[in-house]
């Protein structure tokens, strides 16, 4: 029986390492300028799976990432980082995400992920992102374009 117990706990102990290391990080560059431009991030969108994160990495000062409202799956949590600190985002519902640079969102410092199959929330997030600057509106429309 205890040796029953045991195995079992061993099992249970494989998996879970095993399913973190399905996880995948992505590392995104909050950039005063790369090859899309002034003030991006780099890359300024990704397909993810459930429980897979971003790194949000200050490369330059004077950034953060946060939320836009409206463009986050029903009952995801909204993020807002600190400015010109790394900020990583675990994303545990499938959906569409949008996140800006609170300081150069008129800018167009946006990123979207796409998580699963989009979930439930892609015309939510077109109607958010219709909202948005000019620039940043065209960008979200670009990102979005690129993980559809």
């Amino acid at each position: 029986m205890l040796k029953t117990v045991l195995a079992a706990g061993a099992v249970a102990g494989l998996l879970a390492v095993a399913g973190q290391a399905a996880a995948a990080e992505v590392q995104v560059k909050m950039l005063d300028k790369g090859p899309a431009g002034m003030m991006v991030f780099e890359p300024a969108s990704a397909k993810l799976k459930p429980g897979d994160t971003v790194r949000f990495v200050p490369t330059n000062p004077g950034h953060n990432a946060e939320s836009i409202i409206g463009m986050l799956p029903p009952g995801a949590e909204v993020v807002k980082g600190p400015m010109n600190k790394e900020l990583v985002v675990k994303f545990a519902k499938a959906g569409v995400y949008g996140f800006k640079c609170a300081p150069h969102y008129g800018f167009g410092m946006t990123f979207v992920a796409k998580v699963g199959d989009g979930g439930p929330n892609l015309a939510s997030a077109e109607s958010a992102y219709a909202k948005a600057p000019p620039m940043a509106k065209k960008r979200l429309t670009a990102a979005l374009a690129q993980v559809k």
